[in-house]
This record gives structure tokens, C-alpha cells and sequence, in this order.
């Protein structure tokens, strides 16, 4: 290999932006490394963190117990409490996870319970599919179901509950 050879292969590696060439002929042997390229492949990366002014407008929160309840007429103050009493007696079931609440194990097969059914502890009432898993919920009271406070196949977050249940019926 000439000099011109080896002073062409410098160029190509500098044209190139290569960090190191090697060549093997035989007993001959050239390795060839940019200095410039890898220093500049080492430089250290400082993320830097930028705020963000948002042009949203601030939006107002009401809490969720104070929205949900219908405003009462003065002329009916019993009507509420008495309301407010029968719900006491009842028992939620809520749900241990986040995922999507099904009434039935599948489309075509009926609810494992509607409204009116008594429930045993340990009784299947509902399927939460997450993260593609199928898990039975089982009921850890015994009663009859008042209501079902979820749409099938609806998102259901966890603590929400899913079932009201009479225990005294």
C-alpha cells in the first residue's frame, strides 16, 4: 500500500464521519481514528427542563357528592333523609382494580346477577377485564342486590362501586 493509498483513506474517513477504519492485507495491518468525531460523540447530553404557560383556562372543579345529589325542595325535607336512611343500610361492593366491568362471562350468556337476586359471599357477581386478564369479582356479602351502579362494558376505576346490596333482605 502507497502513501497515497493510506492518504486517500484518511480522506474517505474524514469525508465520512467515521469514529475508526481498520485494514488487514495479510501481515499488513492500518487502523485509522477520528479524534474529532469521537470527542464529538462524547459530548455530554443536559436535558434542561422548560415550564409550560398554558393559554387553557383554569377550569372549576365541584366535588363529585355535591353534583351527584339533586337539589331538594323546601317544602319535602323528610323526603331526603328518608332516602338518605334506606341507603345506609345498604353494603357496596366496589371494584379491587381498574378495567372494564361485564355483567356476564360473555356477550351471548346471561348476567351473573341482576337487580331483585339475593347474593351469597364468595358468589361470582361480575367480570373486570385488565390488561387483557379476566377477573371474577366475588361478592363478600350477603343480601339482595338494590342496585347496579355500572353500564356493562364500561370503564370502572378501582374503589368505584360497581353493586348497592341489601343485607337485611
Amino acid at each position: 500500500m502507497t502513501t497515497k493509498d493510506i492518504q486517500e483513506l484518511i480522506r474517505l474517513v474524514n469525508r465520512y464521519n467515521l469514529s475508526e477504519f481498520k485494514l488487514r492485507d495479510g501481515d499488513f495491518e492500518l487502523t485509522l481514528r477520528s479524534e474529532s468525531f469521537s470527542k464529538a460523540s462524547r459530548k455530554e447530553v443536559v436535558p434542561s427542563v422548560i415550564p409550560i404557560q398554558s393559554s387553557i383556562p383554569a377550569v372549576q372543579t365541584v366535588p363529585v357528592a355535591a353534583a351527584a345529589q339533586p337539589a331538594r325542595s323546601e317544602g319535602s325535607p323528610q323526603a331526603g333523609t328518608e332516602a338518605e336512611a334506606s341507603n345506609a343500610n345498604l353494603v357496596e361492593i366496589k371494584s379491587p382494580m381498574v378495567g372494564t366491568f361485564y355483567r356476564s362471562p360473555a356477550p351471548e350468556k346471561p348476567a351473573y346477577i341482576k337487580v331483585g337476586d339475593s347474593v351469597d359471599n364468595g358468589q361470582v357477581v361480575c367480570i373486570i377485564e385488565a390488561m387483557k386478564l379476566f377477573n371474577e369479582i366475588e361478592s363478600e356479602v350477603k343480601g339482595k342486590v338494590v342496585k347496579i351502579m355500572v353500564d356493562d362494558a364500561s370503564p370502572v376505576e378501582y374503589e368505584q362501586v360497581l353493586f348497592l346490596v341489601d343485607p337485611n333482605a
